[in-house]
Order: C-alpha cells, then sequence, then structure tokens
C-alpha cells in the first residue's frame, strides 16, 4: 500500500523568496514556515541561487529537505528562470542538485505573495482603504512596488488557491492627459514602451524626481526627503501616488477583485503614507459609472517580509494534499 499524500508534511522543505538585491530563506516542517530559520542573504556574494542555497543549508544540516519552492523575480518557463534585474538564470534541475530536494517548483515571487493571503493575520496587513465587506470567494490582488513591479490575481477553486503568473509591470502605461500624460511621455525617452516598471518602482520614483528637475538621488533618500516636507520630493510622491491609482484602477477593472488589492514591497511600505492625501484614492476610482464598483473594494498593505516564503509553503501544501 503507498504511503498517504500528507506523509510529505512530515519533510522539511526549503522555501525562497529571490528578488533581484537579495534573497530571503526559510524551513518548513509540518507544512509550515519555522520562524528561527528565517535568513537573507545578499545575491550579490554568490555566483547564483545553487551556491547561495548550499550556504545556507550548512547551518541546517540536521535534516534533508526534500522539496524546494522558490519564488523568483522574473518569469519562469519549463523549470527555468531569469532574473529581471540580476544576471541570474535559475534552473530546477540544478537546483535539485544543489540542494538534495527531489521536488523543486519555481514561480514567480508575485504568485508566492498571493499564496500567501490566506496565511497573514490581520496584524500583517494595514488597511489603507476600507471598502465594501468582501464576498467570500472573490477575486484578489496582489501588487508589488519594490525593485520593479507586478501584479497578480488570486483566485479560491475547490483545490485551494490559484494564481497565475503575470509581468504585468511590463505592460503600457495608460493614457492620461494634463501633468501625468507629460510625465509618461517623458517616461517613453526613458524606455520606448513605457512600461509600468519605469513610474512605480524605485527606479521608477527616481524617474520621476529627475523630471521635476531633482539630480542623482537615491528612492530611499527621496522618500526621506519627503518626509521631511522637501517640496519637490513631496511633489514626486504625489504623482507617482497618482499613477498608482490609475493603474491599479485599470487593472481593478480587468479583474473585479472585490476581496481586495494588497500592496507589498519596500517602495509600497514608503510611500503607503503619503496614499490618503495624495489623490491615489481619487484616482483609483475615476472610471466613469464604475465608481462605485471601485469604492467597493479593499486596499491594504502587507507588512510582513517573510510573506512570499508563507506563499511557498502553502503551494507546496496544496501539492502534497490527497
Amino acid at each position: 500500500m503507498p504511503p498517504p499524500a500528507n506523509d510529505a508534511l512530515a519533510e522539511r522543505w526549503l522555501l525562497a523568496d529571490v528578488g533581484g538585491t537579495n534573497t530571503r530563506l526559510g524551513l518548513a516542517e509540518a507544512g509550515a514556515l519555522i520562524e528561527d530559520s528565517l535568513r537573507i542573504m545578499p545575491n550579490a556574494r554568490f555566483g547564483g541561487l545553487g551556491p547561495l542555497l548550499r550556504h545556507y543549508l550548512e547551518d541546517w544540516q540536521d535534516a534533508p529537505v526534500t522539496r524546494l519552492c522558490a519564488g523568483v523575480a522574473g518569469p519562469v518557463r519549463s523549470g527555468r528562470a531569469k532574473l529581471t534585474n540580476h544576471d541570474w538564470i535559475i534552473d530546477s534541475a540544478a537546483l535539485a542538485h544543489a540542494t538534495g530536494a527531489a521536488h523543486v517548483r519555481l514561480i514567480n515571487d508575485i504568485q508566492a505573495q498571493g499564496y500567501a493571503l490566506d496565511d497573514l493575520d490581520e496584524a500583517q496587513i494595514t488597511v489603507l482603504f476600507e471598502g465594501a465587506v468582501p464576498p467570500a470567494e472573490a477575486a484578489r490582488l496582489v501588487m508589488g512596488i519594490g525593485t520593479g513591479s507586478n501584479v497578480a490575481v488570486i483566485h479560491r477553486t475547490d483545490s485551494g488557491l490559484f494564481v497565475p503568473p503575470a509581468e504585468s509591470g511590463h505592460a503600457t502605461l495608460p493614457f492620461v492627459t494634463g501633468e501625468l500624460g507629460a510625465l509618461i511621455d517623458h517616461l517613453g525617452t526613458v524606455q520606448h514602451h513605457r512600461p509600468i516598471e519605469s513610474a512605480l518602482s524605485g527606479q521608477g520614483l527616481q524617474n520621476i524626481w529627475c523630471w521635476l528637475g531633482g539630480g542623482p538621488e537615491s528612492a530611499d533618500r527621496i522618500v526621506t526627503l519627503a518626509h521631511a516636507g522637501e517640496p519637490r520630493a513631496v511633489r514626486a510622491l504625489e504623482l507617482f501616488s497618482r499613477l498608482l491609482g490609475h493603474v491599479s484602477g485599470d487593472i481593478a477593472l480587468a479583474h473585479l477583485p472585490m476581496g481586495g488589492i494588497f500592496l507589498f514591497g519596500g517602495v509600497a511600505r514608503a510611500i503607503a503614507p503619503f496614499l490618503e492625501r495624495s489623490g491615489f484614492h481619487a484616482a483609483f476610482i475615476a472610471k466613469g459609472p464604475y465608481r462605485a464598483i471601485l469604492q467597493e473594494i479593499p486596499i491594504g498593505l502587507i507588512c510582513d517580509d517573510s510573506a512570499a516564503l508563507r506563499g511557498c509553503a502553502r503551494l507546496l501544501r496544496q501539492e502534497a494534499a490527497p
């Protein structure tokens, strides 16, 4: 008689959230993230993800890992991925060899965030705009704003959550008029097809700052200046926030995520205090006869840096279920 499928829950799993700059790591037992196992490792110290994972596992040799799930900041195709903002090529077979895991699952990092939603408690989500009480089976959206930008939709199914892969950050910015239109025209000189990411990311905030006449400055510094009241920095975040409202409103109409939109990422956390007073929500709901529907959509901020790891664990649990 074959062993029951849920024997997989007795195994140790390796979880990775691979960004363009750092990789977050953790282990799971009984299908749940082990909080004491969390580590952050800089990608620049390693020649690839395999060596980085081997280095991490040196501290956890008491039990082998049997499954690995990695959310990676880049498109995944046929078990291979190329990071968008780093020169690593990631291959499932190579990771299996590096870690000893018999089962390797590569997904996009936005999918990992989406799979995490049901494993986050209320304290890990800051409500930005309340909206209406969400229907139980409603779709939801996660929107990452950090080194890059991406959006994915989360559906409930009979077999668990389903989060399709996406590269929405490379879709073209919307047509708008006035000052935002002039900004988007300028961004076309930075990247010809005017991707969302050219405005709504850390580099995007820098692009907006420079368009306003600022010199070379990091996104973190621009946010710090805005919090201190520096006029050009405040203006940069206002434009960023209004454009975020337009873009997220368009995407919301495509998916009707009545269960909520959840922002995450370093830039999202940094600009969150400005959203309420910046015109973000006015731009979000400015969709003519669909204004009332968009007003019902709750908008929150994910504050848990380990959310993608929890999402990886959730996906492995679903796949191990009978």
